[in-house]
Formats: C-alpha cells, sequence, structure tokens
C-alpha cells in the first residue's frame, strides 16, 4: 500500500542479467543503476564463477550499495543477475530483498522477478502441506519451491514445470551454474529485452539500461518466450500456450524511462503522441501556457503544447535533490510537503490561464496541492488535462495501487474530481484516444491490445487469490466484472 502522502502509482521492479563478460557485477551495478526508477526500496546482485555464486543485497538506492569497489570485485564471475526493487508483495525488509538464492538438488539457483503472481497466497498453502519451508514473505519464492518440487531434470525444464502452475505477470531472470535464463509470462504484461556487448548476453527491464554500459539492443523477448544462454550460444523456447499480448499500457503513460523503447516504441515519442492526441481530444483555446506537472508530465506537455499550438513553460520548477524518504514529522510540515520537490514559477504563472499537464490522478492528494500552489503563484485559472484515462481499478500486476475504494476516479465523476482538486475544468484522455497514440486505430472491447486494466476492470489474467479471498487486500468485491482469461 502506498502511504497517503505519495500520491503516485508507484513502479514494479528492474531485472538485469549479464552472461560471459568479465565485469559482470559491474555491469550490473550500471544496469541497476538505470533502472533504479523502477524501485527505491532494496538492491541486489548475486553473481557465478562456474563454481560459486556470490551475493550482495541491501535495503536503499544501488549508488548507496555498489558504489565500492571493493563490494563489487567481491562479486567474482562472468555471470551476474541483479534487481532493484519496489515492494508490491511481502513487506519491505532483508529477507524479502532480491535475488532470491537456493541450494537445489541440482546445484545453486538464483532468480530476480519483475511482476505479481495472482496465486502465490494458494500455492503458498499447498507448499507448505508438503514440507516447503519458507524464508520470505514474496511470491517470487514460490517459484523457488515449485522447482524444488518439481520432477523434471534440467533446470530450464524445472523452472518450466514451475511457471506452468503460477498465474500472473513476470519477467524473470535466473542465473544458474553456467547458464542465464530470461522469460516473460504468456500475456507479456511485464517487459523484458535483450542486448550484447563484445559477445556477452544481457537481459534488462529496459533498453536504456543497455545504453548505460554500451550494450546493443538486439529485441524484446517475446510473450511466453524463454531464452537459454550458454557459452554455447542462445536458444528460445516456446513452452507456454499461446496467449494475446497484453503488455502494461501504463509503461508507455508513466513507468519506463523517456530514453527507452518498448515493443519497438519510443517511450518518448509514445508520450508526446498521447499528448497531441489528448490537445485534440480535450484542448483549452483560452489558455496562455501549457505547463507540465515535472517530471513524469513533461513529454506530453510538449505533445499537448504543439498540437494545440499553445507556448510550452516550466511553469512548476522541481527539485530533484529530495529523495523518497524525508521524515514528515507533523502535520503542518506534512502539508507542505509537496513544496519540497515542487515550486511555482511565479514570473511565468502569475496573471496567466495555465494548462497542466499530468500523467495521472490516484488519491487526488497531489493535484489539489499543485492546483493551490499555481493559484498561490498568481494563475488567473488553472486547468488539467491527463494523459492517461480515470484510474478506477486496482492493479494485481505489479503495479503498487491504493485499494480500490481509495481511488478517486472510483468514486467520483471527471466533474466532482475537478471540483475536489480545485481546478477550472478537468479532462483525461479517453481509452480510445490513448490506443490511437501507441499505434492502434482503437481500442478493441472484445480483444484489447494492452493490460488496461487499471481503467476498465477487465482484468487479462485470473486474480485466483483475490477470488479466494473476496479481494480483501485491494478491492472490495470483484462481482459482475469480467475477467478474461
Amino acid at each position: 500500500m502506498i502511504p497517503s502522502h505519495d500520491d503516485k502509482l508507484h513502479e514494479e521492479c528492474g531485472v538485469f542479467g549479464v552472461f560471459a563478460h568479465d565485469d559482470a557485477a559491474a555491469l550490473t551495478a550500471l544496469g541497476l543503476h538505470a533502472l533504479q526508477h523502477r524501485g527505491q526500496e532494496a538492491c541486489g546482485i548475486i553473481t557465478s564463477d562456474g563454481a560459486s555464486f556470490y551475493s550482495k543485497r541491501a535495503l536503499g538506492l544501488v549508488e548507496s550499495t555498489f558504489s565500492d569497489a571493493n563490494t563489487i570485485s567481491h562479486l567474482k564471475g562472468r555471470a551476474a543477475i541483479g534487481h532493484n526493487r519496489y515492494a508490491t508483495t511481502g513487506e519491505g525488509s532483508m529477507r524479502n530483498v532480491q535475488p532470491l538464492f537456493a541450494d537445489l538438488a541440482f546445484g545453486g539457483f538464483a532468480i530476480a522477478h519483475n511482476g505479481n503472481l495472482t496465486n502465490p497466497n494458494t500455492l503458498r498453502q499447498t507448499l507448505v502441506q508438503r514440507g516447503a519451508i519458507f524464508q520470505s514473505t514474496t511470491d517470487t519464492e514460490v517459484i523457488v519451491h515449485l522447482m524444488a518440487f518439481s520432477q523434471q531434470k534440467s533446470v530450464e525444464d524445472r523452472l518450466v514445470d514451475a511457471l506452468h502452475q503460477v498465474e500472473g505477470a513476470y519477467s524473470l531472470v535466473a542465473l544458474s551454474d553456467g547458464q542465464l535464463i530470461g522469460v516473460r509470462d504468456p500475456h507479456g504484461v511485464r517487459p523484458l529485452v535483450l542486448g550484447e556487448l563484445g559477445g556477452a548476453h544481457i537481459l534488462a527491464s529496459e533498453s536504456c539500461a543497455l545504453d548505460i554500459i554500451g550494450a546493443e539492443f538486439v529485441r524484446d523477448i517475446a510473450p511466453g518466450e524463454m531464452v537459454v544462454i550458454t557459452e554455447d550460444g542462445i536458444t528460445s523456447k516456446r513452452p507456454f500456450e499461446q496467449a494475446c499480448a497484453r503488455f502494461c499500457i501504463f509503461e508507455y503513460i508513466y513507468f519506463a524511462r523517456p530514453d527507452s523503447f518498448m515493443e519497438n516504441r519510443s517511450v518518448y515519442e509514445m508520450r508526446k503522441l498521447i499528448g497531441a492526441e489528448l490537445a485534440k481530444e480535450a484542448p483549452c483555446p483560452e489558455a496562455d501556457y501549457i505547463v507540465p506537472v515535472p517530471d513524469s508530465g513533461v513529454p506530453a506537455a510538449i505533445g499537448f503544447a504543439e498540437a494545440c499550438g499553445k507556448p510550452f513553460e516550466l511553469g512548476i520548477i522541481r527539485n530533484h535533490y529530495v529523495g523518497r524518504t524525508f521524515i514528515e514529522p507533523t502535520d503542518q510540515i506534512r502539508h507542505l510537503g509537496v513544496k519540497l520537490k515542487h515550486n511555482a514559477n511565479r514570473a511565468y504563472i502569475r496573471g496567466k490561464k495555465i494548462v497542466l499537464v499530468d500523467d495521472s490522478i490516484v488519491r487526488g492528494t497531489t493535484s489539489r496541492k499543485i492546483v493551490d500552489m499555481v493559484r498561490q503563484g498568481g494563475a488567473t485559472e488553472v486547468h488539467m488535462r491527463i494523459s492517461s484515462p480515470p484510474i478506477t481499478h486496482s492493479c494485481f500486476y505489479g503495479i503498487d495501487t491504493p485499494s480500490t475504494n481509495e481511488l478517486l476516479a472510483h468514486k467520483y465523476s471527471v466533474e466532482e474530481i475537478a471540483t475536489q482538486i480545485g481546478v477550472d475544468s478537468l479532462a483525461y484522455i479517453s481509452p480510445d484516444g490513448l490506443y490511437r497514440a501507441v499505434g492502434e486505430a482503437r481500442r478493441n472491447p472484445d480483444a484489447p491490445q494492452f493490460c488496461d486494466a487499471c481503467f476498465t476492470g477487465e482484468y487479462p489474467i485470473r486474480l485466483t487469490d483475490s477470488e479466494n479471498h473476496r479481494c480483501k487486500d485491494k478491492v472490495t468485491n470483484l462481482a459482475g466484472r469480467r475477467i478474461r482469461a
């Protein structure tokens, strides 16, 4: 659950892997730096030299954990996997920091996971009854125990056996003696890409992690694909039944770094196109300036301004030196918290009619403070345009969202939200407009091309644990909601 003073959807996690490079650990640390936006709670690297495994995991940021050359030097070997964590399941403690490692019948095995399983509690109960002893509360450990009980012979066959039993969204990197494995769930909800660097093979959540080490982007790992990388090269397998691809559309709106490419699309270009489409659907002809809510609203605001022919200005300035862990000790200080990160650029907004462009409204608490701050800065009118459709449902696939009943758009109409956050007008991009912006003619209601459950409540993967427990964790009732398998 995200804290009440933090009104953004949180990134999921970031994974990275290197095989057959002398600087595997250092490259993995650099890759995790590039993926820091996907998780800031904890990070870890596990390496292998063919005889032993070496591990360093810690709570906190990559910079504080892997900036010491001695730390990197102790991570020996030419193969490595790494992980940045934002907790979507399991508490934020050391026992849940990934990559996870276990000594199984075939030898050492390490795994790092981006996404969320939707049936881990059901599987966990069965595994405990069979004698499994869990060391963490994260859903990823279920995969390890399923592999331990598997009767298959090879590592990859045990992993496939385990993944046939789990449900949910996952992009995995795994390391065993002499091989690196990458795999995406059959719907491809979460991203994973393949790169190459001087004969070494790289796996990463985003292409920006390849850029930082000078690796060449090769391709996306396909939905339902498993790649097994050894000294002999890469083997691609398709061990799962074919399913409709449902890549998370929120990666384009907010989560991915704008300099990444995903599914053959430039994230930055997608955000500009989303902003342009939003301007077509909800123009604001009386505005003096188009102002982004930094930083995530910037590309969409550029596209919006270009499409409507209005000046783009940085009417809000962000302080980039404020961390996520600032302690807010009193209600009075907590109320001022938004000004730690944002401040109105009074010289440009005083006496002006402005349009704020942001990527989303979650609870609305930050939006209210931003609008109030801009009005205090002298803006005569404040309009807001949102580059995602209204977020009405929780995510179960690796994005940490509030419970459905805490989502402002689940409870109120657009007009009511506008009144609550104090804007003169409010508009969101439509689902069809969002699909057009990212290259589809429209959203097909019978077979959506992306996972857009947070806007529609149409979940592409079965929510087994939530159904079994009457959705007590994140939603109050799934009755009447379509769940697409």
